[in-house]
Formats: structure tokens, C-alpha cells, sequence
């Protein structure tokens, strides 16, 4: 049985008409950048998110960056990160010219540990980005009671957990402004790049809607230095159609989450994600972590069985940052995770039984490597 670790075809089907249509408006409309395709997408997904607005871009690396420079946010400024993410969150610290200040995440959630970011903060704070990681919401209540504390910013990086919620709320619509990621493999992505900012705060989204059009909200007028990062109408009617199926898409990646944990349960020397506080999990991937990962990976590939890490090199110790001149001993907790995470297949269609028959080899290859 051959399993690929993402079939993006396998969850485009069952809507492959209703993609195709919408593709085809675009096209019969023959307005491709701002229209109304992007005006209705973003609409509904401040509907969907509980905020008031939403600010469609090209990419989520691109929604982090221009919040950051909406707030005013850059050199000689610090932002708490957690030390375990994927790289975009700080390089977008970097891009603006502020100071990346890495967290250490708690063991079991893989999340930012709330309880170190206290002394994190220094009279040069002004944010904080909590990254809602692998679909599993950060504990925000105590975030946000410190950030209220201390007169920082939260900004949420919510490109994995579209549709979690925790205490009621959807995540990403608890920071001043929230960044998201349209990426295909995403829980809800689009057929190529693009990302979007939510916020409630008006100001900042006249701003952004401006910094996102070269700085312009009138043609040929120029109120900032801006970019360009725009989604574009495809893009947005592609995301108009795959928006309303999100939740059923989550629930079923919640199913066969736990279909993994009846399966894998038990197993000694493998360790299952965590599911912590008043919060719905979205498992935009599945991680198993073992410090065996290279042989089981190895095995689970001769098997027919794809896998993927996120993310095999903590941020601090890649070429890019060493700059920072950070010891790559200094944040062991992502290095332990980095070195010993695996991602397991889990998307909408992919099937009890297949997830089953995953969790049947990954028991076969322990009890054949007992050691």
C-alpha cells in the first residue's frame, strides 16, 4: 500500500467542479488583481475568524512583515518568538530590523511555554508572536495577561491552525493582528502562494490594505513605501470555495488523529502529541517523536509510507542566523525537538484504514528494534 505524506488531489477532488467553475468566472471577469473575488473571500473569512477584518496578501511571510511595519516595529526593538518554528517567523523579525528574541517551547505541547516568557522581556520589547504550531493553539490566556503587563503587542502566527479554537475563540483573532498562510499544503490552502492578516483594529487595516498596494490606497498615489502583496482573484475564488468545508475537513484530521492514538498508544520510546487546555486541536500534521526517527522513517519508506519533519534544523542553528551568534546549544529544547520530530500522514480523505495500516507498521518496526 503506497501512501504519499500529503495528496492534495485526493482532497481536491470532491470539489474539483466547484474549483474549476470558480477559476472560470475569474477568467470570464477578467479582473485578476483586488476585485471582488478577493472582497468576498476576505469577507468571509473575517466571518469565519471572528474579526473584523481581513487583509488578503501574497504570502504568510509577507502578512508577519507588514504587521510588523504597520506597528512601527523594527530596529532597536525586540520580539519574543518561540525558539521552535518554521524559520519565516524570524526571518520576518529580520527583515524589519528588529531583534529576534527565541522562547523555548514546553516539551509536550511543542508550543511556546507562556510560563518563560516573562523574563524574556526587557524595556526594548514590543511584541510578542505566539505560533500556533502543527494546529495546536498556544495557551494565550496567561500570553495575553503578560503582554496587557508589560504594554506589548501580540501577533499571532496562525498559518497551521486555521480554525482551532481555544476558549471559544478561533485563533487568530486574539492579537492586534494575526498573520496567516495560504500555502496548498495548509488546512486551508490555496493552489499556489497566499497568505492574509485579521485584525479588529481599523486603523491598522486601512494601513495595511495601503502597505500591501505599494503604500496606495488611490492609484498612483502614495501614502507609504510599500510593497507589493497582493492576493490575486484566483486564488481568492479558489479559497471562497475550499472556506465552507474547513471545519469538516478539521474534524476529520481530529478523527483520524485519534486513530492514531488508540493505534499508537503503548508503544515505549515514541511519544504522541499532547492535547493540553480549553482548546480544538486542527492537526495540520500528526508529529510522533522517537530518537529513532531516521531508521523508523527509513522503514516507514521501504513500506510505501511518506513522511516529513518539521523541521529537521532549529531556527538558531541555521546558516542564515549564525550572524545572531547563537550558541547552537542554547535552545535544547528545540533541538531535541528538531532532531528527533516525524510527521505522519493526515489529511481529509486519507482514510481509517490507511491510518491503521500506518500505525500497523510503526508497531511491527518497534517490536522488531526492541533496543
Amino acid at each position: 500500500m503506497k501512501i504519499p505524506y500529503l495528496d492534495l488531489n485526493c482532497i481536491h477532488q470532491p470539489i474539483r467542479n466547484e474549483i474549476n467553475q470558480a477559476i472560470k468566472e475569474v477568467i470570464d471577469d477578467s479582473i485578476y488583481i483586488l476585485g471582488n473575488k478577493v472582497t468576498a473571500f476576505e469577507e468571509a473569512y473575517s466571518a469565519y475568524s471572528g474579526t473584523k477584518y481581513t487583509i488578503s496578501v501574497a504570502n504568510g511571510l509577507d502578512a508577519i512583515i507588514l504587521i510588523l511595519l504597520a506597528l512601527d516595529i523594527g530596529v532597536g526593538d525586540e520580539v519574543i518568538v518561540p525558539s521552535n518554528t518554521y524559520i519565516a517567523t524570524w526571518i520576518a523579525i529580520a527583515k524589519v530590523g528588529a531583534t529576534i528574541i527565541p522562547v523555548e517551547p514546553d516539551i509536550n505541547t511543542l508550543n511556546i511555554d507562556v510560563l518563560k516568557i516573562e523574563k524574556a522581556v526587557t524595556a526594548r520589547t514590543k511584541a510578542i508572536i505566539p505560533v500556533h504550531l502543527y494546529g495546536n493553539t498556544v495557551e494565550m490566556e496567561t500570553l495575553l495577561a503578560i503582554a496587557k503587563k508589560y504594554h506589548l503587542y501580540v501577533i499571532e502566527d496562525n498559518a497551521q491552525a486555521h480554525g482551532a479554537i481555544y476558549q471559544g475563540k478561533k485563533s487568530g483573532s486574539f492579537g492586534i493582528a494575526n498573520a496567516t498562510s495560504f500555502y496548498p499544503g495548509k488546512n486551508l490552502g490555496c493552489l499556489g502562494d497566499g497568505g492574509a492578516i485579521t485584525t479588529n483594529d481599523e486603523h491598522l487595516n486601512v494601513k495595511l490594505r495601503s502597505l500591501r498596494n505599494y503604500g496606495s490606497h488611490t492609484k498612483y498615489f502614495n501614502d507609504f513605501v510599500g510593497v507589493n502583496s497582493r492576493l490575486d482573484e484566483i486564488q481568492a475564488a479558489i479559497l471562497s470555495v475550499k472556506l465552507p468545508f474547513l471545519d469538516k475537513c478539521n474534524e476529520e484530521r481530529r478523527y483520524l488523529a485519534n486513530v492514531y492514538r488508540d493505534n499508537l498508544s503503548g508503544i515505549n520510546h515514541l511519544i504522541l502529541p499532547i492535547h493540553k487546555f480549553d482548546q480544538s486541536q486542527v492537526f495540520h500534521i500528526f508529529p510522533i517523536r522517537t530518537k529513532k526517527r531516521i531508521q523508523l522513517q527509513t522503514y516507514l519508506l521501504q513500506k510505501g509510507i511518506g513522511t516529513m519533519i518539521h523541521y529537521p534544523l532549529s531556527a538558531h542553528r541555521q546558516k542564515a542566523f549564525e550572524h545572531l551568534r547563537m550558541a547552537p546549544e542554547s535552545y535544547p529544547l528545540a533541538n531535541i525537538i528538531s532532531d528527533t520530530i516525524l510527521s505522519l500522514p493526515i489529511y481529509p480523505g486519507l482514510g481509517e484504514d490507511k491510518v491503521v495500516h500506518i500505525s500497523e507498521v510503526i508497531r511491527n518496526f518497534y517490536t522488531k528494534n526492541k533496543t
